[in-house]
């Protein structure tokens, strides 16, 4: 707060307290914070003998008209030279117009061609340090992007300097790629690129293009390793390459402004303590274009103190500042202010500060930078004098080394049983506190190619993706193409978006995608579970084929005549009717059936052809039911089946009740979003928009919501992930329906990593030797801890309980008691009779029936009386007549 009070004071008193020097400014939008260092620069170098006055226009430099406007307008409030920045649009008005008035013009905007006596260019010319690194690195063959804004004078020392030494260069303008579409040209430029072979380029271009280009590398990935880039601007630092610096591609550049030089220094502590609020663009360290700014009006205030101090008249002797008039009436006091301008030599941001006679910066020099893993770092300079020395000669210093002097940096994921900390991994150090069949895997893998490697667990704990908004690779993919690790050893899957940006080795385990449940409970067998083996709409059928047979059998025993008889005396008496009788009543043709549908037969039986043909059909059906009943029950009464609600996708598809989702940031998501099967996209669609979000950030949370959810999430994963998770205790979890599709893991290195081939080459060896098959029975199967258990259970189930056959019972009990009452009924229903009969009392004719029921007589005495009969009494009367 203090240092801006000062910088105010000390502005008013420039402004109110001293000759005045009017400047005119011309600043684009969106350059706030080169205008923060213009202002800087005024306070910063204003006098209390002599100031500069600024007369500021913000303007879109690209309209020409724009510029001529403005111009006119600073020229006519009697500016004697004006700072601002150009395009190639606008360069051309700018020029001429100082030309034609004698207006000096400062700039930092790229240098412009041909000789312009009246334009001042801050900004070096990079033309002969880039020809100087190009012979450096002892290129070629490049390909050389460049901004037609800034216009073609570099690319034409270039193309001249390839005809003469020889090089082969693709030249390709990028300055007129319309916004909306520049992300797809960007990745068609980069394909056609690739498949001419071109891993050299340069690009000359603004900062802003080239932040837009890296950021299109880093997200199409391929074009990182292996790759050299050449950003010819003065501001190597000022681009974020925080993205780029681990992905293993060379970046080499030039710096201008030295911030190890303590001007640079005593500048930077100044700036850092500024507000942002007050000055714009203070919160992050100045740019080169901000810089040059800065040194600019130091420039100018060096100039118009010298003609100060010499007392030349710089008066404009009325001229109304008329830039249109016809003829132009150019300024007299111009020339010796462009003189005085072109004589200032200073040291200021960018180094030694002097100019030609054409206004150009000579005697300059421009630190080379190359990007290593820890940052931007100097490795030479050049100067007019001495070209390019190289101070560090470390030669493409994110090369691969030689394998078999390096640590192999191996990322991995904790992940069940393929990474797993041991339980006392405290006690051990390095790759001796994991265990699992990626550690195995890995060291498998380190001794067929003879490498000494470390593990590294992944810091974010994801396997890779790509973020839609950033366009930047996470996880373990990520750390693969952006060089923080040498190779993936984890179950990584083989994807088309992950092929692209890094190479995978041959498949160490097949797989496919799976649905994951909790386990259902099983379901006992109920109380008349022994009527499950035949279904309903059997049962049913039974009972109406007995009720058919019953009466079938009843009506051809009716109309058939060799079913009614007579009945015989006994002894030879005489008989005592000759009406004829039938056995098979109603009562017993369902007496019949019945006895032969529970296989205990009947003491009486058909006599005519039509009668034995129904028993002999109903006996086949029967036995054809009953042996089929038989057969199923045995099963259905000692199997607990469990009942499951989700068999396939498709019933997760069709429902809602249960939810399903997969692991954020994973290829089974991936699937998922890139399926056109109209299955897997309606499931997708109904993922994406679920809420609560049905995704999970790891597999041991997606695990423990399908435990915690009673039923009501399913969670879709690998299939090789979900055998061993049913295989762990608390043993709750299954895996229903076949697998999704069809993949593979796989060991993923950078692209054009040497160790691609030694390891595919071993995991080929691994898999003809059966390894992979051994190291795979050991971590899933071998260590199980349901499967023993699974089996006790299903011995134990084998024997029949109370449970299994209790409805037997009751039907047993059912039946004894409908006995009890129907012969209850019968009694009183007799007795009754009875008492109507010999007219007595109900109560007495109970009793006598009573008696006889438990003693086997009606008397007190326990005797039963004789019958007699009386005169006029019917032969046929019966003994239960008279009793």
């Amino acid at each position: 707060m203090k240092l801006i009070l000062v910088l105010t004071l000390l502005w008013r008193e420039a402004v109110c307290g001293s000759p005045s020097v009017q400047i005119g400014g011309l600043f684009p939008r969106g350059a706030d914070q080169e205008y923060s260092a213009f202002r800087v620069g005024m306070v910063q170098f204003g006098m209390a003998d002599f100031r500069l006055t600024p007369h500021i226009d913000n303007l879109e430099v690209a309209n020409s008209f724009a510029v001529t406007n403005c111009f006119c307008s600073q020229f006519s409030r009697g500016v004697y030279a004006i700072f601002g920045f150009y395009d190639k649009k606008s360069v051309n008005t700018i020029t001429s117009f100082c030309e034609t008035l004698h207006v000096s013009f400062i700039t930092p905007s790229f240098p412009a061609e041909g000789m312009n006596q009246f334009v001042l260019q801050m900004r070096p010319d990079i033309k002969g340090p880039l020809v100087s690194l190009v012979e450096y690195y002892k290129w070629e063959k490049f390909a050389y992007l460049y901004d037609s804004d800034r216009g073609l004078s570099t690319l034409q020392v270039i193309l001249d300097t390839a005809a003469e030494k020889k090089w082969v260069v693709t030249a390709i303008n990028v300055g007129n790629l319309k916004d909306e579409r520049k992300d797809e040209a960007y990745r068609s430029l980069f394909q056609d690129l690739e498949i001419r072979k071109e891993r050299r380029i340069i690009l000359d271009c603004e900062q802003d293009k080239v932040k837009d280009i890296m950021e299109q590398v880093i997200t199409i990935g391929r074009h990182v390793k292996g790759y050299h880039y050449i950003i010819a601007n003065l501001g190597f630092v000022d681009g974020d390459l925080s993205k780029i610096q681990y992905g293993g591609a060379n970046v080499s550049g030039f710096q201008i402004v030295d911030f190890d030089d303590p001007l640079v220094s005593k500048f930077d502590q100044r700036w850092e303590a500024l507000e942002e609020k007050e000055y714009p663009g203070a919160d992050i360290r100045i740019r080169y274009t901000s810089a040059l700014t800065y040194d600019a009006v130091h420039v100018m205030t060096e100039a118009f103190r010298f003609l100060h101090k010499q007392r030349i008249d710089m008066s404009r002797r009325g001229n109304s500042g008329d830039c249109l008039a016809n003829p132009a009436v150019p300024w007299a006091q111009g020339v010796e202010i462009e003189r005085a301008l072109k004589q200032v030599r200073v040291d200021g941001l960018t180094g030694n500060i002097q100019f030609d006679q054409y206004g150009k910066r000579v005697n300059y020099s421009v630190t080379i930078m190359e990007l290593k893993n820890n940052g931007p770092v100097k490795i030479g300079y050049w100067n007019e004098m001495d070209k390019m020395v190289v101070t560090k000669s470390d030669l493409y210093p994110n090369d691969t080394m030689g394998m078999e002097n390096k640590t192999v940096i191996v990322t991995t994921i904790l992940e069940a049983p393929y990474v797993m900390l041991k339980k006392n991994a405290e006690l051990f150090q390095d790759n001796d506190r994991y265990e699992g069949y990626c550690v195995d895997l890995a060291a498998e893998i380190a001794k067929h190619c003879g490498i000494r490697y470390q593990l590294r667990i992944v810091g974010d704990g994801k396997y890779g993706a790509r973020d839609a908004e950033t366009k930047i690779w996470n996880g373990m993919v990520g750390e693969l193409v952006y060089g923080k690790a040498d190779i993936a050893v984890a179950p990584l899957t083989i994807t088309l978006v992950r092929e692209e940006v890094i190479d995978f080795s041959k498949p160490f385990m097949s797989l496919g995608i799976s649905i994951m449940i909790k386990k259902p409970q099983k379901s006992k067998p109920g109380v008349f579970s022994f009527l499950d083996p035949l279904a309903y709409e059997i049962w049913m059928c039974i009972v109406f084929a007995y009720i058919g047979v019953s009466v079938v059998l009843f009506l051809v025993s009716r109309f058939s005549p060799y079913e009614w008889t007579l009945e015989e005396p006994e002894d030879g008496a005489l008989p005592l009717t000759t009406e004829s009788t039938n056995e098979f009543g109603i009562f017993n043709s369902l007496w019949f059936s019945l006895g032969a549908f529970m296989r205990q037969g009947c003491d009486i039986s058909p006599r005519s052809l039509s009668g034995r043909i129904v028993g002999g059909v109903w006996w086949f059906f029967t036995l054809i039911i009953i042996s089929s009943y038989t057969a199923n029950l045995a099963a259905f009464l000692t199997v607990e089946r469990m009942v499951s609600p989700i068999e396939s996708a498709e019933d997760l598809a069709k429902q809602t009740e249960i939810a399903y989702g997969t692991l954020d940031s994973g290829s089974t998501k991936e699937f998922f979003r890139r399926s056109k099967i109209a299955l897997f996209d309606k499931m997708w669609q109904y993922m994406k928009s679920a809420e609560p979000s049905v995704f999970v950030k790891k597999t041991s949370e997606g695990v423990l919501r399908v435990r915690k959810s009673k039923g009501k999430y399913a969670y879709l994963l690998e299939s090789t992930m979900n055998e061993y998770i049913e295989q762990r205790k608390p043993c709750d979890t299954m895996k229903v329906g076949g697998n999704l599709d069809s993949k593979g893991y796989g060991i993923a290195t950078p692209k054009g990593s040497p160790l691609r081939v030694p390891v595919n080459l071993a995991v080929l060896k691994l898999n003809e030797q059966g390894t992979l098959d051994k190291m795979k029975n050991k971590w899933w199967y071998d260590k199980g801890e349901c499967g023993f258990k699974d089996s006790t259970n299903k011995e134990k189930t084998s024997a029949l309980s109370l449970s299994n056959v209790a409805g037997v019972f009751y039907i047993l009990v059912g039946g004894l008691g409908l006995a009890m009452m129907v012969a209850l009924v019968e009694f009183c229903y007799k007795s009754r009779a009875e008492a109507k009969k010999m007219k007595m009392k109900f109560t007495d004719a109970m009793r006598s029936k009573a008696r006889l029921s438990i003693t086997g007589s009606t008397s007190e005495n326990g005797r039963v009386p004789v019958a007699y009969l009386r005169p006029g009494l019917p032969m046929s009367l019966s003994m239960t007549d008279l009793s």
